[in-house]
């Protein structure tokens, strides 16, 4: 039996290679090596860290130097985050709310009123707003609304135009059928 050339070359790099078994690592990796990559990670990591600080205070002192005058003309802005009450309404809405449970209890508080209390919604229009028990039993009552009949239209703009054209029509011609242009006849010719 003739050896390949594939285990000569085997033979070449493992020198303690015997017969046909595969063979296996014989050295583990080592903790040494994992133990140093760890502790070079960490001093490198401190490193940064601290070549970050000194550019950022470096940068710093470098503008604070060439930093132009300020004009005696600019009044300095004072600091909004302690702000007073009174320059907080000063604000546009919507707001940054300061304690949320309490300002959404008086929130909640107000709809409660409005809810089971009677006022104006619309003076102008004569639209009130009545305690939403009254309003349930007057449902109860008389029902809700229905849709328009089959085959009435229900008013919109063109509708409600085309009516007052009708009503405003003094030619005497509003129930006349409209009248249908004449079609030509096709045939013989008299």
């Amino acid at each position: 039996m003739q050896e390949s050339p594939m285990s000569d070359h085997r033979d070449k790099l493992h020198p303690n290679h015997q017969g046909n078994d595969l063979g296996f690592e014989q050295q583990d990796l080592g903790s040494r090596s994992i133990f140093g990559f760890l502790v070079s990670l960490a001093i490198f990591g401190v490193v940064t860290y601290y070549v970050v600080w000194g550019m950022f205070h470096f940068l710093d002192a470098y503008n604070r130097k060439h930093q132009a005058p300020v004009s005696p003309m600019v009044q300095s802005e004072q600091d909004t985050r302690n702000a007073s009450p009174a320059t907080i309404q000063k604000f546009p809405e919507p707001r940054l709310e300061d304690d949320e449970r309490t300002e959404l209890n008086g929130f909640r508080l107000a709809e409660e009123q409005k809810l089971n209390s009677t006022g104006w919604v619309d003076q102008n229009a004569g639209v009130v707003h009545i305690p939403i028990e009254q309003a349930m039993k007057q449902i109860a009552q008389q029902g809700l609304p229905t849709t328009p009949k089959a085959g009435t239209m229900p008013l919109s703009p063109v509708n409600l135009a085309r009516a007052a054209a009708m009503a405003s029509d003094t030619s005497g011609m509003q129930n006349a059928p409209a009248q249908q242009p004449q079609s030509e006849t096709k045939g013989k010719k008299k």
